[in-house]
């Protein structure tokens, strides 16, 4: 397959409220889309899930586009034809920058399924037509409100609620929405905001029955989460500690996770996501899609990942008005707590290009050799 041009779109996707970060509170989401064009006018699309800051991850939106266009797509154009498959070798030398490496391979293989007439979710393998969803809930500004957000996501019928926690925010509030809703699937992320010294307090978590307890300590701190899972009987799930087949078996054999986190954006895409969800299946580990407020872009091709057998947990896939105003694509609806995997060639969306026209930014433009 020939890919004729790359663009890389910038936009800013309104959100329905406001998502807390160290740098301040956004009421916008900056998404980076990727499009391929083959040389019989096949589009592929893409999302990149790297936010506007480094505060998830080494990589941000023009941090991306910085890679991409200076070292990722030309390494690309060297290539006179190239498959979904090959992308991940021919770009292996360029270290790290795996969420930009994984829009780029994303949008190639939506556009090699388009042309083949397969889904994405057959492709990988997908057994299930729909999957449960899950929410996550950020640190909300005091306890009423944090009850009074997590009931209107029970009544709306999510399956699972995930909680974020951090020192000063945790065992009070969990114990809180425990006593609230005592048999509702529930976990805790901490996105690493914990430390060696924090086991004693953390091992109160194990009161309220938690699924998991997602990514407790610094993502490379992997010894000290052996020690972690040592104590607690709260499983401890990994997030970002996870950016590939190997450093997910390596956390397995070591006995840091009984369970995982998988984001495509994380591991470099989804051929590298459907790798270790095999490996994961083969050894009987549970996993889960986690998110990163995709648009509809993201969320058809992580429900197309979710669809596999080896996803027996709710992940974080919401419904688009759980975050955006106005999604990208035609909105995903959750109908009795559960989201229809798209069923279309390739992730099975497209985008309403009038719509993202208006809240574009700026767009570049690659001519493919």
């Amino acid at each position: 397959m020939k890919i004729v041009e790359y663009e890389l779109r910038r936009i800013h996707l309104p959100l329905v409220r406001p998502f807390r970060t160290s740098f301040g509170t956004q009421s916008e989401r900056e998404v980076l889309l990727v499009k391929v064009t083959t040389e019989d006018g096949v589009i592929g699309w893409a999302e990149c899930v790297a936010m506007s800051a480094p505060l998830y991850s080494p990589e941000y939106v023009s941090g991306c586009l910085e890679m991409m266009r200076t070292f990722l797509i030309p390494a690309l154009n060297k290539a006179t034809e190239i498959s979904a498959a090959e992308v991940g070798q021919i770009l292996k030398p360029f270290l790290g920058a795996q969420m930009a490496k994984a829009a780029l391979e994303t949008a190639v293989l939506d556009a090699e399924l388009k042309i083949a007439g397969i889904s994405l979710a057959n492709y990988l393998g997908a057994n299930k037509t729909k999957v449960p969803c899950g929410v996550s809930v950020g640190i909300a500004p005091s306890i009423e409100a944090l009850v009074d957000e997590v009931t209107s996501y029970v009544e709306a019928g999510y399956k699972r609620i995930k909680l974020k926690i951090e020192p000063g925010w945790d065992i009070t509030p969990v114990r809180k929405i425990r006593e609230l809703f005592p048999d509702k699937p529930l976990q805790v992320d901490a996105n690493q905001a914990y430390s060696r010294t924090d086991f004693k307090h953390l091992k109160q978590l194990d009161e309220f029955n938690l699924l998991l307890i997602e990514q407790p300590l610094e993502e490379h701190d992997i010894l000290g989460h052996a020690q972690l899972a040592e104590i607690m009987t709260t499983p401890i799930c990994l997030d970002e500690s996870i950016i590939s087949l190997h450093s997910a078996q390596d956390a397995l054999e070591l006995k840091a996770t009984s369970v995982i986190n998988i984001k495509p954006g994380r591991v470099g895409g989804y051929l590298e996501s459907a790798r270790i969800h095999n490996y994961c299946l083969e050894k009987s580990i549970p996993v889960w899609c986690g998110g990163m407020l995709e648009t509809g872009i993201g969320r058809a091709a992580n429900l197309a990942l979710a669809a596999l057998p080896g996803f027996t947990l709710p992940g974080d896939t919401s419904a688009s008005s759980r975050f955006f105003k106005k999604d990208i694509t035609t909105p995903f609806e959750m109908i009795d707590g559960h989201l229809e995997v798209p069923n279309g060639v390739g992730i099975g969306v497209s985008p309403d290009i009038e719509y993202m026209n208006s809240i574009t930014k700026s767009v570049e433009i690659f001519t493919g050799k």
